[in-house]
């Protein structure tokens, strides 16, 4: 019996050994980079209340089939976890179209940009991009710049809280792509 067993094991070696079927490795997702910053790296003063105050030029890549728009918010997620129960939201503007592939340096500001897209209220309670502005005191905020491609436009408009997109993307991500930048002044 016990010769049977190691027949048995043996030929169970020669079986796993044999060609192995191998899946195609999965496309690479949505990626979202920027020329102004290395991810994880430090945000420079332009684009934040201690300088210029404009939005950095992004762009992405390997955008998912369908997608008919995105969607982008930027916040800051350190004030959270030390001050206040919501962090900062510094960015959100949504329907940018679809066959976009970038969003240009200071676009932010712009409350209606000429694509269509429409930049919403900051915290400030004003349309489009607010600087990153954490104080010297402190340690590095880490702002985290979120892009979700979308199998539909939002039917929002620029009075539109956070809550409100959140709640109108549901079920229609079809990619999300992060960045992180760092600031303090």
């Amino acid at each position: 019996m016990k010769k049977l067993i190691l027949t048995l094991a043996a030929s169970s070696l020669v079986f796993a050994q044999g060609p192995a079927q191998q899946k195609a490795p999965p496309p690479p997702g949505l990626t979202l980079t920027t020329t102004a910053f290395e991810d994880g790296g430090v945000i420079p003063n332009k684009y934040s209340q201690a300088g210029e105050q404009i939005s950095p030029k992004l762009t992405w890549t390997n955008v998912p089939a369908n997608t008919a728009s995105f969607a982008l918010i930027v916040h800051d997620p350190d004030v959270a976890l030390q001050k206040s129960p919501n962090d900062v939201l510094h960015w959100m503007i949504f329907n940018i179209p679809g066959t976009a592939r970038e969003l240009p340096e200071g676009i932010g500001s712009n409350p209606k940009p000429e694509d269509g897209s429409i930049n919403a209220k900051s915290l400030r309670g004003t349309p489009g991009y607010m600087g990153m502005g954490a104080g010297a005191q402190g340690p590095y905020h880490h702002y985290t710049f979120e892009l979700f491609a979308l199998d539909t436009k939002l039917d929002l408009g620029a009075d539109a809280t956070r809550a409100d997109v959140m709640k109108a993307m549901e079920g229609h991500i079809t990619g999300k792509a992060i960045l992180v930048g760092r600031f303090h002044r």
